[in-house]
C-alpha cells in the first residue's frame, strides 16, 4: 500500500487541516495495529481528493432508552383488495351498492416477527449491544402494527424484511422490547468514509438499526480513559478524528451520547477527576499556599520599586535648576 504522494492539506474540521503525508503516516500506524482484522482502513484519491474508508467502532453511552421503528420505511402495510375492503365505515354490497354502516371488521394488534438469533446478512461484524427486556418508556406511535386478522407474512417476506434491517445484538423490532437502553460501553460499527461529517455519521448509524429517535438528540464524543471528553462538532469528520486519536481503544473511544446529558471535559480538568476528595483538597491547599507566596513576593517587589521611584523624584526636585 502506497503511503507516499504530494503534499497538500486535508480538512479535518472547521478551519482545521492536516497535511496529506502526516495523515497517511497516522493511517499506516492505524492499519499496522489492526493488521489481519476488518477494522483496517483503505484510502484512494478521487478527483485530487484523498478519501479514507472503512469501519468505525462506536460505543453506546446512552442514559435514556431508544425506540426502534416498527418496520423498514419501504415495508408498508398493504391495504386489502378493494372488493373486500372497508372505507369510511361503509360496506359495499354485491353489486357495489352502499349498505347501512355496520360494526367495523375485526382488527388485530399483532407483534412483528421475533428477533432471529443470528445477525442480519451484510451487517459486517456482529454488534455487542444487549437489549433490556422491559420497556422503559410509554409506547410510541410505531410500537404496534395494525393488520387484518389472518394476514400473516409469508416466510419469504419475513426473510426479505430481515435482510434489510440490522439488529442490535439480534434485537429486531418487537413491541414488547422496542424501547430499551443499549448496554453502556457496548460496541457497534458503521462503514463510513473520511468525507462524512458528524451529522451524516449519526444519521447513518440510526438508519442502520432503524432507530426512531431523531439524530438531533445525539452527539459523538471522543472519550479518553483519563476522563477527557471531546465533543465532535458538526463540521468534524469522525473517521479522521479516530485516525488522529490513534487506533488503541484502551486509550480513547468514540461514543454515541445524548447532547443534553454530557459535558465536555478538558485535559486539564481530566487529570484530577479520578483523585479522591482528600487528595483534591490537599491539592487546593497547596495551590492556595503557593498563590499566597506569589502574592507576597509581588507585593515586596513593587514596594521596593515604589521606594526607588519616590527617592529618585525627591532627588530631581531638590537638585539645582540649570540655566
Amino acid at each position: 500500500m502506497d503511503y507516499g504522494g504530494c503534499e497538500y492539506l486535508v480538512p479535518c474540521g472547521k478551519d482545521k487541516y492536516i497535511s496529506k503525508n502526516e495523515l497517511l503516516l497516522h493511517l499506516k500506524t492505524y492499519n499496522i495495529y489492526y493488521e489481519g482484522q476488518n477494522l483496517q482502513l483503505r484510502h484512494r484519491e478521487e478527483e485530487g481528493e484523498l478519501i479514507v474508508e472503512g469501519l468505525l467502532n462506536i460505543s453506546w453511552g446512552l442514559r435514556r432508552p431508544i425506540r426502534l421503528q416498527m418496520q423498514d420505511d419501504n415495508q408498508r402495510i398493504r391495504p386489502p383488495p378493494s372488493s373486500s375492503s372497508w372505507h369510511s365505515g361503509c360496506n359495499l354490497g354485491a353489486h357495489g351498492s352502499v349498505l347501512k354502516p355496520s360494526t367495523l371488521p375485526d382488527i388485530q394488534v399483532t407483534d412483528t416477527e421475533a428477533a432471529p438469533t443470528a445477525e442480519a446478512e451484510g451487517s459486517g461484524t456482529a454488534t455487542k449491544v444487549q437489549a433490556e427486556e422491559t420497556p422503559q418508556l410509554m409506547r410510541t406511535r410505531s410500537d404496534v402494527g395494525v393488520r387484518r386478522r389472518g394476514s400473516a407474512r409469508t416466510p419469504s417476506e419475513q426473510r426479505r424484511i430481515r435482510r434489510h434491517r440490522f439488529s442490535i445484538n439480534g434485537h429486531f423490532y418487537n413491541h414488547k422490547t422496542s424501547v430499551f437502553t443499549p448496554a453502556y460501553g457496548s460496541v457497534t460499527n458503521v462503514r463510513i468514509n473520511s468525507t462524512m461529517t458528524t451529522p451524516q455519521v449519526l444519521k447513518l448509524l440510526l438508519n442502520k438499526f432503524k432507530i426512531e429517535n431523531s439524530a438531533e438528540e445525539f452527539a459523538l464524543y471522543i472519550v479518553h480513559t483519563s476522563g477527557e471528553k471531546q465533543k465532535l462538532r458538526a463540521s468534524d469528520y469522525p473517521l479522521i478524528a479516530r485516525i488522529l486519536q490513534g487506533p488503541c481503544e484502551q486509550v480513547s473511544k468514540v461514543f454515541l451520547m445524548e447532547k443534553d446529558q454530557v459535558e465536555e471535559v478538558t485535559y486539564d480538568v481530566a487529570q484530577y477527576i479520578k483523585f479522591e476528595m482528600p487528595v483534591l483538597r490537599s491539592f487546593i491547599q497547596k495551590l492556595e499556599e503557593e498563590e499566597d507566596r506569589e502574592v507576597k513576593k509581588l507585593m515586596r517587589k513593587y514596594s521596593i520599586l515604589r521606594l526607588m521611584i519616590e527617592q529618585r523624584l525627591e532627588e530631581i526636585s531638590e537638585g539645582p535648576t540649570a540655566m
